[in-house]
């Protein structure tokens, strides 16, 4: 158990990576599949897995699609082996809640597709609470562009699904539609969110330089 819940309508960066650093997406399947679980799980009601979910749509039952959100993703990146999320708190233990049935649903799938039992993921999810306006923005551009911060492969460059993509299209689905329309007016449009969010990828880089997917993410100071 957390020594801090959670609360109800904050943000939170969330982030895991996979065991030893191993990948944690082998194909484009994989990565779809992850997208397909971080909507479909994002539900009040218990989902037990994504083939009911897809039997339920297909008998058009809209009762049962009902189920209230748990969290809003505000940001997003998945990497190769590692992800991160920005998301808001929408019900009491949502994030917890969500972050299981993501976590455990896709462990699952990656198990029986590949014959192999054992943990894929470093055990719980790690959160930090974001209690400012300024730490807010940083984070938006480091989670939303966090491919950029990494020195990907290109051979596993199709394994990468960012946040940005949404913010620059204006066009949500992965990212709440309300929660990315308001961070988009908070920077003035797609462009000055674009252009804010490259700094703070530059900034990074000239920090750091650009990291291997095998080294630790060292998250921005909230300074």
């Amino acid at each position: 158990m957390r020594k801090e819940p959670l609360v109800t309508g904050e943000y939170y960066h969330i982030y895991n990576r996979g065991v030893d650093k191993r990948d944690i997406f082998m194909c484009k399947e994989d990565l779809e599949r992850f997208i397909e679980s971080i909507l479909e799980f994002n539900n009040i009601e218990v989902i037990t897995s994504l083939s009911n979910v897809r039997k339920t749509k297909n008998q058009i039952v809209p009762e049962a699609l009902s189920g209230k959100p748990l969290i809003s993703v505000i940001g997003c990146c998945l990497n190769p082996n590692h992800f991160h999320f920005i998301l808001k708190q929408l019900e009491d233990g949502g994030v917890s809640k969500f972050m299981q049935k993501l976590q455990a649903g896709y462990t699952y799938y990656l198990n029986v597709k590949n014959s192999r039992t054992g943990a894929l993921l470093q055990g719980a999810f790690k959160s930090h609470h974001i209690y400012d306006d300024n730490y807010f923005k940083k984070l938006i551009g480091y989670v939303n562009y966090n491919n950029e911060v990494h020195d990907i492969p290109l051979e596993k460059s199709h394994l990468v699904f960012a946040g940005s993509s949404e913010y620059k299209n204006n066009n949500f689905n992965v990212i709440s539609k309300i929660e990315g329309e308001n961070i988009l007016k908070m920077f003035g449009g797609v462009k000055g969110f674009e252009k804010y969010c490259k700094e703070i990828v530059s900034i990074i880089r000239k920090e750091r330089g650009k990291q291997s997917l095998l080294e630790e993410d060292n998250l921005p100071d909230s300074a």
